[in-house]
Order: structure tokens, then C-alpha cells, then sequence
């Protein structure tokens, strides 16, 4: 079978799929997804190492962070206090 032929072969075929999946219930397609990523974790391989150091982000420390989060809730207590 050549290329393009293969191709639109699995195209069709996955355009089937997406239309089946889409017309389930949200928790039949939530149970998609989870088989899905079940079966892509196991094909993962680890790329953290057992001895290694790595950075990590927080907030804990962040003052724009805080002064965001702080502009946030200002402006849904104004909010609450108009209506």
C-alpha cells in the first residue's frame, strides 16, 4: 500500500474515532482519556533521576504573586459591593 494511501487510510479511521468519542457521555469520554493516559505513562520512560537535584518553582516566596492574588480578590469584593 503506498504512502498517501496509508495515510489517508489512518486519517479516516481516526476521524471516525474522534466523531465516536464526541458523541459519547462526558464520563465515557473521561474514561477515554483515562485509558489513554494510562497507556501513554506505561510507554513513558522516567526522565528523573533517582540522585539528582532539580529546581522547582513556588509561589511561596513570590511577591508578584501575592500582589496579583492581592488585585484579584480587590477587585471581587468591588465587584460583590456593587451588586
Amino acid at each position: 500500500m503506498p504512502d498517501s494511501l496509508l495515510k489517508l487510510y489512518l486519517h479516516s479511521i481516526a476521524n471516525n474515532l474522534s466523531n465516536a468519542a464526541f458523541s459519547l457521555p462526558r464520563a465515557d469520554k473521561l474514561k477515554i482519556m483515562q485509558f489513554l493516559n494510562a497507556k501513554l505513562a506505561k510507554e513513558e520512560k522516567p526522565t528523573l533521576q533517582n540522585d539528582a537535584t532539580y529546581l522547582l518553582w513556588s509561589s511561596l516566596n513570590s511577591h508578584e504573586a501575592a500582589h496579583k492574588l492581592s488585585q484579584l480578590l480587590e477587585s471581587n469584593l468591588e465587584s460583590n459591593r456593587k451588586s
